[in-house]
């Protein structure tokens, strides 16, 4: 028997498909739309969920039910003697709260992982809990690392269009009618289990300007040491962007860090892109491996 099985959530951007690949348990994560819900990477893409955003669909998100957890669970303790689980942020979502409530219920067999990761270094995460399994760690080891590597990742994003974020509560209506006058161009920073606005600017151009200054602040700052030690791999991200824009941006980002060997990425998702809205551009940084 497989010693640790290793569960997390569609917020990593890992479909239930792909993880059966990987050898991953996929939480897929519930979304509202007009009243009926539908599950990330299950019956809704992202092309479907972006043809209701923009057709003005009510949209919001929530956590998984308790018992589609816990019979995840279960079915992946079969196999294993234990598991990792490890849900998005417990700064954005109850997941991680609600997880360790359900945890009690397994005798120590499963460990509850707030690993303070949303969507690209989220499933950095996973892959690294993957790796660390693979070495022959435990459950509880794999936890202690992924929390103590857990702000070695930093994401900025900026938005098209104010109007989600006002939905989402994040700015107000008269904020979001100015702004969208002026177009302005908030600056969002992602860091732990933080969402939050750090600059607004006027111009998509300027607020991707602004967004490479930053990371390039952290990567020479409070993330230098993993920098120096090439252990940190750059990432770009989007919603609902043409291929150009998206090789566009690319090639500016791999522009301002030459030192990086390739900049990949993945889309937004859906649990941030419903704050976002389409047209979002995003980068970061994340470190490679637990290993560095």
């Amino acid at each position: 028997m497989a010693k640790v099985a290793i569960v997390t959530d569609s917020n990593s951007g890992i479909s239930v498909e792909e993880g059966k690949q990987l050898g991953i348990t996929v939480v897929p994560m519930p979304v509202h739309i007009d009243g009926r819900i539908y599950y990330e990477g299950h019956d809704l893409d992202q092309n479907f969920f972006y043809e209701k955003q923009l057709a003005g669909a009510e949209i919001a998100t929530s956590q998984p039910a308790p018992g589609d957890v816990m019979a995840l669970w279960e079915k992946a303790l079969k196999g294993h003697d234990s598991l990792v689980y490890i849900p998005m942020t417990a700064g954005l979502s109850n997941s991680y709260n609600t997880g360790c409530i359900l945890a009690q219920e397994y005798g120590g067999r499963v460990e509850v992982v707030d690993n303070r990761r949303i969507s690209v270094t989220l499933r950095h995460s996973v892959m690294d809990a993957l790796t660390l399994a693979d070495r022959g760690m435990s459950a509880a080891e794999i936890r202690e690392v992924l929390e103590r590597q857990a702000y070695d990742a930093e994401i900025f994003i900026t938005v098209d269009n104010l109007k989600y974020l006002r939905k989402g509560g994040r700015v107000s209506g008269v904020e979001a009618i100015a702004g969208t006058m002026l177009n302005i161009k908030p600056v969002l920073r992602i860091h732990g289990e933080k969402l939050t606005a750090v600059e607004k600017v006027r111009g998509m151009k300027a607020a991707r300007q602004a967004m490479l200054k930053r990371l390039r602040a952290s990567v020479e700052g409070p993330l230098k040491e993993l920098w120096d030690k090439k252990g940190l791999a750059v990432k770009i991200a989007c919603s609902k962007v043409s291929k150009e824009l998206l090789e566009d941006w690319r090639a500016e980002v791999h522009a301002a860090f030459p030192e990086a060997p390739e900049v990949n990425g993945e889309p937004l998702t859906l649990s941030i892109a419903c704050h976002t809205g389409p047209g979002a551009l995003g980068c970061g940084v994340v470190r490679t491996s637990p290993l560095v």
